[in-house]
This record gives structure tokens, sequence and C-alpha cells, in this order.
């Protein structure tokens, strides 16, 4: 095992260019995953006709194939069908739709974990399924959401390692190719990534508990 020459500033400045890649993937992952999972699991809540149906079979469908095929599938048979995408967007686009479904899900789990009294209460006193949708479900709602959300982000951010497969030059991809230079690199790159990887969860995780706290 050669730490010193697996920690050369040559090839951390190399890790941390992965590292940037990874963040930035997850990053816009976890933006456009939110946003799309929170109108989803809204609509799916507020059971709109014909749309919550077909949104319920396409959550159902996206939830239950590996997220590697949908990776794959941006990235090769969209060229395909005629449409090229830059292989960080591709990446993202996968991640962001398989996570979608999963947060639509606990988004509506989130909203119909609140008491129907109170949605009843709110509308027998005039307040419009709109209102009693903002000013009473989804404020509990939010708070009961947040541990499963940042256990899902954290679920994103380790998923991006994925990416390898199809070349995204994130960590691991730029782990590999340290490792390539050295086997004795193995075991110091592989404890950095992990270390990399573990950090940035963990302080994903305090700011989870801070949220949560601040919501009690």
């Amino acid at each position: 095992m050669d730490f010193i020459g697996a920690y050369s500033a040559e090839n951390l400045s190399f890790l941390m260019e992965g590292l940037g890649v990874t963040l930035i993937v997850a990053g816009a992952s976890i933006v456009f995953s939110f946003l799309i999972g929170c109108v989803v699991g809204i609509i799916r809540y507020i059971q709109l006709p014909v749309l919550s149906p077909v949104l319920m079979v396409s959550v159902e469908l996206i939830r239950n194939l590996p997220l590697l095929l949908i990776i794959f599938f941006m990235r090769f048979a969209l060229p395909e069908a005629g449409i090229r995408l830059g292989l960080v967007t591709a990446t993202i686009i996968g991640l962001t739709i398989f996570e979608a479904a999963m947060i639509a899900e606990i988004v509506r789990g989130g909203l119909n974990s609140i008491d129907r009294g109170q949605v009843e209460a709110a509308r027998s006193s005039g307040l419009s399924t709109f209102q009693t949708l903002w000013h009473i479900v989804l404020p509990q709602g939010l708070r009961r959401m947040i541990p499963p959300l940042v256990s899902q982000f954290i679920a994103l951010l380790k998923d991006t390692s994925l990416a390898v497969v199809v070349s995204l030059p994130e960590l691991m991809h730029h782990a590999g190719i340290v490792i390539g230079h050295g086997y004795s690199y193995t075991i110091p790159i592989l404890l950095l990534v992990a270390m990399i990887y573990f950090t940035v969860n963990f302080l994903l995780s305090i700011v989870s508990r801070r949220l949560e706290a601040r919501q009690v």
C-alpha cells in the first residue's frame, strides 16, 4: 500500500475534480427531482381526475425499474431516436426521473399522514382545497417528510457512482483511473473515496436533524 504516492497533490486534485462533478450532478438532480416529485406527489394526493391515475402508473413503473437501466436509456437509447444529450445532462435527467418517482411517493405519504379530521375541519370552515393544502396539510406534511427526503437525497448522491459505467467523470470514475496507475494505490484511494462519501452524507444528515429540530 503506497499512501504517499496515492495521496500525491496531482492525484488529490484529480479526485477533487471528480468530486466536483459528483456534487454538480447530485445537486442538480436533487433540485429537479424534489420539484417534480413535489408536484407529482401533490397531484396524486388531491386525486385529480385522469392525471392522477396516469401519474400513479408512471411512478410505479419508474420505481420498479433499475436506475442503471434508466441511465443507460438516457445515454444510449435516446441517441438512437435522434435525441443526443451530453453525458452530464443525460445522467442528471436519468437520476431526476428515477428520484422524482421516489420523492413523489414520500410527498404523497407525508400528506396522507395528516389527520383527515384537520382537513375536514378546514374545509368546513370555508377554506378551499388549495388553501387547506397550503396552510394546513403542507406545513405539517413537510416536517414529517424531512427524514425520508434526506435519506433519499443521500441515496441519490451515492447513486451518482453508477454513472461510472457510462464514463461520467465523477468521483468513482476518477478513483478508478488513479488506481489504474498503480495497484498499490487501491486501498488508499478507496479508503479516501469512502471517507469523502461519508463526510458529505454525514453533513447532509446533520442538516436534516437541525431542520427537523427547528420544525418541532
